[in-house]
């Protein structure tokens, strides 16, 4: 018999001995690693293997106008959630369900046997009505759960539907603000977490886990719903009177950038976008569109001739016989044999196209393209919405002497009605081309705080202070002296510039009879508050001028609007210069305190109608220094020398 020797023996013990070291001393670094390394995450998966979670949608964020007028807010609208598992009886289940919100049985059923965790009944179950959730909380069924939701409600209308577009059935933001803000609107999810055995039977030992959603940031913007309100009441005005193929409007602040109203027809509601032509709601015109401006881009020219010192209104003149000849091309006045001679500061007044070209020849083309594009034509202006298109410009190789002329008086261009209101604005402000914006301030809505402020953004410097108050004149004496008199209104200082431009058709060739009119103006003319610009496309039965059409749609919006913004009317600045077929207006005299007996004298020029009885008048409308036309209706409020005196 073999014989082991005690060294032997001891080897071998030792070996095991490490061996069983090395072994234990693995087990416990995995038994270590399992415990704090992996811990976490394995005893997340175990969790995840027995706990259901139903999410809940956050609130979205409201949008306000400048003054926190709600825009666009949300109603309670629940959703039903089934978990399968949890139902006792699915047949029984089945028809409740189908019975509230009118689905069929079958489907119903196929919804409550479902082999999932949890199911939204959809799109049926989805923002309930409150008659729907009344019935679920009556028949109170095991494994069916109404997840608080909501829907988007616009609680005026058609109001700024482009501007704010619409959010889904999700609640996703899929149009204009909506779309552009989603991420901050939107918020995060909740979740309700309920424990379930390997069968997905509810543990009701351990209590359910609820995190509530974080709801999304409310939006400030720069609207102001009151001139919002009288923008989408002309608007609609004139597509009553005219019946165009499309209209916009857009009013701006001009010393910031920040839209104070937009709108376009045809609108739409956002709350019934899915019932609407994706044409209508997917062109928000005022961005979108693109056409040849007219005489609106004049106004360009003319900053770029002040600002060059090409010209000096007052003192140069220009005799227009009614076209001038351009490399063999005759380009037309719109007024049949010219204006004759006149100044420069009347070549504006009369938006004469021969004045302008000749402008636009002392300038030369490298001068005048360089401020079309410092006045930011040709490219986005960053307005916070998506869907802004460039404008077209034409090419700087195939500019000649009669592409040079005719962008002088806005032909031959294609620009959007944003970039030309910016240029504008520029122009009149004292230089400073500014980003339009919209949003204006993120707020939290819990403690109602703000938490981020939009700055207006700066574009460039374009002209200098100086040449912005002689733009600013001529444009005031446009409207007082000039084509765009019916934009005239007593007591506030407007200035503006009318436009009237042939449309392109498919061909590449202008339409016969087919106009885009428009008018922008600002005010008050010594320091604008307010740029507004109104565009009509092919309006009908009616002469297709802009200081016919446009112009005093713009006058009505620019006075309601700075009424509504509380700038006072004052007795300064041009008079208006009347034709000879023109009444000069009435002020109305104070006639309070006067006997009725008194009146005589003054029905000469006015129409008194009388409210009440006695003969002292203690009240009248309009408001004693109020310019009315010659004959216009004066009411006056009369009572006995005892209620006078009451009063």
């Amino acid at each position: 018999m073999k014989r082991v020797s005690a060294v032997t023996v001891r080897k071998r013990i030792v070996t095991v001995f490490l061996a069983g070291i090395l072994l234990f001393t693995i087990i416990d670094v995995r038994l270590g690693y399992v415990q704090f390394v992996i811990g976490d995450e394995l005893m997340k998966k175990a969790n995840d293997s027995w706990s259901r979670d139903i999410k809940f949608e956050p609130e979205r964020g409201k949008i306000l106008d400048r003054n926190g007028e709600v825009l666009a807010g949300n109603v309670s609208a629940p959703s039903v959630i089934v978990v399968p598992k949890q139902i006792k009886n699915p047949q029984k289940a089945a028809g409740q369900i189908a019975d509230i919100l009118g689905i069929s049985e079958k489907k119903a059923y196929e919804y409550v046997t479902k082999k999932e965790v949890y199911v939204r009944i959809h799109p049926e179950g989805r923002k309930i009505s409150e008659k729907q959730e009344k019935a679920f909380r009556t028949i109170n069924l095991d494994g069916v759960y109404l997840a608080e939701d909501s829907k988007r409600h616009y609680p005026y209308g058609d109001y700024l539907s482009h501007v704010l577009g619409f959010a889904g059935i999700d609640n996703q933001g899929l149009m204009g603000l909506e779309l552009y803000y989603n991420d901050k609107l939107n918020g995060d999810k909740g979740s309700l977490s309920f424990y379930s055995d390997a069968k997905g039977m509810k543990l009701e030992q351990i209590a359910d886990e609820y995190k509530s959603p974080e709801d999304g940031l409310n939006l400030k913007t720069t609207i102001n719903l009151k001139v919002q309100t009288i923008m989408e009441r002309e608007l609609d005005l004139a597509v009553a009177k005219y019946n165009p193929d499309g209209a916009l409007a857009i009013a701006v602040n001009p010393d910031t950038g920040g839209v104070l109203a937009m709108s376009s027809r045809p609108n739409f509601k956002p709350e019934n976008y899915q019932n609407v032509d994706p044409e209508i709601y997917n062109r928000n015109l005022p961005i979108w569109s693109t056409y040849e401006p007219g005489s609106t881009f004049k106004i360009i020219t003319l900053a770029a001739a002040l600002e060059e010192n090409a010209v000096d209104l007052q003192q140069d003149s220009y005799n227009d016989d009614g076209d001038i000849s351009v490399s063999g091309t005759k380009l037309h006045c719109w007024k049949s044999g010219g204006h004759g001679h006149q100044s420069y500061l009347e070549v504006v007044q009369n938006s004469c196209n021969p004045g302008f070209v000749n402008l636009g020849m002392k300038l030369g083309e490298e001068k005048l393209f360089s401020y079309i594009k410092d006045f930011g034509f040709g490219e986005k202006t960053g307005i916070d919405l998506k869907g802004e298109e460039n404008g077209i410009l034409f090419d700087p190789e195939k500019i000649g002497p009669v592409e040079l002329a005719t962008t002088s008086f806005g032909q031959g261009v294609s620009v959007t009605p944003i970039q030309q209101v910016m240029a504008v604005a520029a122009a009149v402000n004292g230089g400073k081309l500014y980003e339009p914006f919209i949003a204006k301030k993120w707020i939290s809505p819990e403690s109602g705080k703000s938490v981020k402020t939009i700055k207006p953004e700066l574009e460039e410097k374009v002209i200098s202070a100086t040449t912005s108050k002689k733009i600013r004149h001529a444009l005031e004496s446009v409207v007082a002296k000039g084509t765009g008199r019916p934009a005239y209104v007593d007591g506030y200082r407007i200035g503006g510039k009318t436009g009237t431009a042939q449309k392109v058709g498919p061909n590449g060739r202008y339409m016969q009879n087919n106009y885009i009119v428009s008018f922008i103006g600002f005010a008050p003319a010594d320091d604008p508050e307010i740029v507004v610009y109104v565009a009509i496309d092919n309006p009908k039965n009616t002469v297709a001028f802009g200081g016919v059409v446009t112009a005093p749609i713009v006058g009505t919006i620019i006075s309601d609007s700075l009424r509504a913004m509380g700038v006072k009317p004052t007795d300064d600045g041009m008079k208006k210069k009347l034709k000879w077929t023109e009444q000069p207006k009435i002020k109305v005299p104070d006639l309070v305190g006067l006997q009725k007996s008194e009146l005589r004298t003054y029905l000469t020029n006015l129409s008194i109608e009388t409210s009440g009885e006695g003969k002292y008048i203690i009240d009248q409308e309009p408001a004693p220094g109020t310019k009315v036309e010659k004959g216009e209706k004066i009411r006056i409020y009369l009572a006995d020398e005892k209620d006078r005196d009451s009063e």
